[in-house]
């Protein structure tokens, strides 16, 4: 679990309710009039800009934010792939058969599979390419879903306040009836600006990085079987895939 997803979202949200009970209470702030124009409807809008299967996806990527499916450990995966580079040096590239049968990680599986029966670099390259290419693809789509949530949130919030501003307006002539329009007017513009600060910009900002790292740690992969194909010193592999990461995580094992 993402600590820090959840130490933002339960403070965000836990120090905007405190300030409200501190005024007015909570109550006041609760309107059925704005969670219609702003919640749902921007949600509606989503609906319209978004594929069905795009958006049925929509709460299991929002929980990605929370609990990453696939979070790189790039120490342990520079080890293994110095290991695999180690073994096929010493022992031949076709021992490396029943490693990539036994592999967890499908990517890296793909790549051993591919470099044991004898493929060429540059195809093996390519393919593994591909994919890299297509999941970033896909990860940019889901994460632009709550990018573009935060901004519908705030439009769908400015057309509140005009619904609540005309309401307003045709009822002057009635105070009991003005102090109501004015709270929508006012909550639709808190509802939008909190969907769009709270969850739909730093949610589409944290799917950014999980996809950073999952490109960066498939990119490191790739290499690695490039040089594991081509025989190269796990010595040198090591430095290779190292200077993928910053100076103070660049901790060699044959030191």
């Amino acid at each position: 679990m993402d600590l820090a997803t959840v130490i933002g979202l339960v403070g965000a949200l836990g120090l905007i309710i405190a300030a409200m009970a501190m005024g007015v209470g909570i109550g006041p702030y609760i309107d059925p009039q704005s969670v219609l124009i702003v919640v749902i409807g921007s949600l509606m809008t989503l609906f319209i800009n978004y594929k069905m299967d795009q958006m049925k996806q929509f709460a299991k990527v929002f929980m990605l934010a929370i609990k990453p499916s696939y979070e790189p450990n790039f120490e342990e995966l520079i080890k293994k792939l110095v290991d695999y580079a180690t073994q096929a040096r010493r022992d031949g590239i076709l021992s490396l058969e029943s490693a990539a049968a036994n592999e967890e990680d499908e990517f890296l599986k793909k790549g051993l599979s591919m470099a044991v029966d004898g493929n060429e670099p540059d195809t093996i390259r390519e393919m593994m390419e591909i994919d890299v290419e297509q999941m970033e693809s896909r990860h940019k789509t889901m994460a632009s879903i709550f990018g573009a949530w935060a901004g519908l949130a705030g439009a769908m919030g400015m057309i509140g306040t005009l619904v609540g501003l005309v309401a307003m307006l045709l009822n002057m002539s009635d105070p009991s009836a003005i102090g109501p329009a004015m709270a929508v007017a006012l909550l639709t513009t808190l509802y939008g600006a909190m969907i769009g600060n709270i969850f739909g910009s730093p949610i589409a900002g944290k799917l950014g990085l999980r996809n950073d790292d999952e490109v960066l740690a498939k990119t490191m992969i790739i290499e690695g079987i490039m040089s594991i194909q081509a025989g190269d010193n796990p010595r040198t592999l090591e430095s290779k895939l190292l200077s993928f990461l910053p100076p103070d995580q660049r901790v060699s094992q044959f030191e």
